[in-house]
């Protein structure tokens, strides 16, 4: 199962996406998108931060016709995050240097990262400044074509609005956040929808320093109940509400696992998914709420 939606900049973005956040190495990146493309993954998310977008590039110019695929069949993501006295050529440049690095002409989805900036307190107003300077750089890669989509990463709702009140003329097409039974917010979800914004979650299996969310005894027994992994019934909860997932693994049984989610939940299951949050919700990422 690898389905697509339709987002407002007209590109289909895959459902389901390849997670790289912490695969590191050449070889081991070119074992796993081996693995990932031979499962049916066809959307690779990735970062400047992760510092794998050299050696993605270089795996996929030898397995894409190992799968007999060209470039426009794979969908590519990356990110990037501001610094502090960094402005416009520095964005540019790292716009330019991902594109490099992962030896293509255009990015299909290109995100701001973080809505804070490195090196810059999380309360200072020039927080503000740099968004507005990032956004405008990737709008006008966008309209030259070297970022098909742009879009956002660990946006809410505040932020959302203040870019979309000066948007350049683009808006978002993605927000990329942490979501998962544990930890969603359905106002910022009613939010993107409402504005035409692709909701994409990340960590929806809780983190690799944990199992908590994968463990939860209703994860658990709802899984044990369908006859499928903890893993595949949170990725199945996210996906039944039209909500990407980016699911990251390393070994070739989890990598096919993830992508095996042609079931269906049944509603009330999906409920006792939804109570979580309340009960025993937990976050298990980064915290943009305090981001000016």
């Amino acid at each position: 199962m690898n389905s697509t939606f339709k987002l407002n900049s007209g590109h289909l973005i895959p459902l389901i996406g390849f997670g790289t956040y912490q695969i590191y190495g050449s070889e081991l990146i070119y074992e796993t998108l081996d693995y990932a493309l031979k499962a049916g993954y066809r959307h690779i998310d990735t970062a400047v931060v992760y510092r794998n977008e050299e050696h993605i590039g270089n795996a996929l110019k030898k397995l894409l016709p190992k799968y007999n695929l060209k470039r426009e069949d794979i969908f590519i993501t990356s990110k990037l995050i501001s610094q502090v006295n960094k402005g416009e050529p520095f964005v540019e440049e790292l716009v330019l240097k991902s594109l490099a690095n992962l030896q293509t002409e255009y990015i299909d989805l290109y995100l701001v990262h973080w809505p804070g900036v490195s090196g810059l307190q999380v309360s200072h107003p020039d927080n503000v400044k740099y968004r507005k300077c990032t956004w405008n750089v990737l709008s006008r890669l966008h309209r030259e074509g070297k970022c098909r989509s742009i879009g956002v990463s660990n946006y809410t709702v505040k932020h959302i609005r203040e870019l979309l009140a000066d948007c350049n003329g683009v808006r978002p097409a993605v927000n990329q956040v942490e979501w998962h039974p544990h930890h969603f917010q359905p106002e910022l979800l009613e939010l993107c929808r409402s504005e035409g914004i692709f909701l994409q979650a990340y960590s929806s299996l809780g983190t690799s320093g944990s199992t908590s969310l994968r463990e939860d005894p209703v994860v658990v027994d709802i899984a044990s109940r369908l006859g499928r992994s903890p893993a595949q019934v949170l990725l199945r909860w996210a996906l039944q509400r039209e909500i990407g997932i980016l699911p990251k693994a390393r070994s070739q049984n989890r990598i096919e696992e993830n992508i095996a989610l042609n079931f269906e939940t049944p509603v009330e299951d999906l409920k006792l998914l939804d109570q979580l949050r309340d009960t025993c919700g937990a976050k298990y990422a980064w915290d943009p709420n305090t981001v000016v």
